[in-house]
């Protein structure tokens, strides 16, 4: 079971980053409705599944406030995959509901032909499909024509 649950917390995980990434700490509260980004949503949804929707920021769980602080942190977001596998284990009737919005969320992002893709950090590069150009990232940087 332990196993099967840290999976599944790795599979929901881009959802939730993103969510939190995006709404920050505001990711529990109800206000958000229209979401532009189909991934957000569905990581904004799973999370209010996960700890309930949150009107107040003070009573967000601590992991996603520092998540919310620094998004592309993989320390932090190995904490919030911890919390979220906590929560799981103590309750699977929540973990199934998890895997039905998973495989719908799945379903949903697959049929768009369209893929979430993230730069982040100074000079950062993202690319959604093929490339066929330069790309240059540095100063002073040579080897391409202008």
């Amino acid at each position: 079971m332990a196993a099967e649950l840290a999976t599944l917390v790795g599979e929901l995980s881009p959802y939730v980053t993103a969510a939190v990434g995006a709404y920050g700490a505001a990711v529990l509260a109800r206000a958000h409705e229209e979401v532009a980004d189909v991934t957000v949503g569905w990581g904004r949804r799973m999370l209010q599944q996960i700890f309930g929707v949150r009107p107040d920021e003070d009573e967000v769980p601590e992991t996603v406030i520092e998540l919310a602080q620094a998004p592309d942190d993989p320390d932090l977001q190995a904490a919030l995959r911890v919390q979220i596998r906590r929560v799981l284990a103590a309750d699977e009737e929540l973990a199934a509901r998890l895997r039905a919005m998973l495989a719908e969320a799945r379903a949903e992002t697959a049929g768009t032909g369209t893929a979430t893709v993230t730069a982040s950090g100074e000079r950062s590069v993202a690319i959604g499909r093929d490339n066929s150009g330069t790309i240059v990232t540095g100063d002073h940087s040579t080897g391409f024509n202008r």
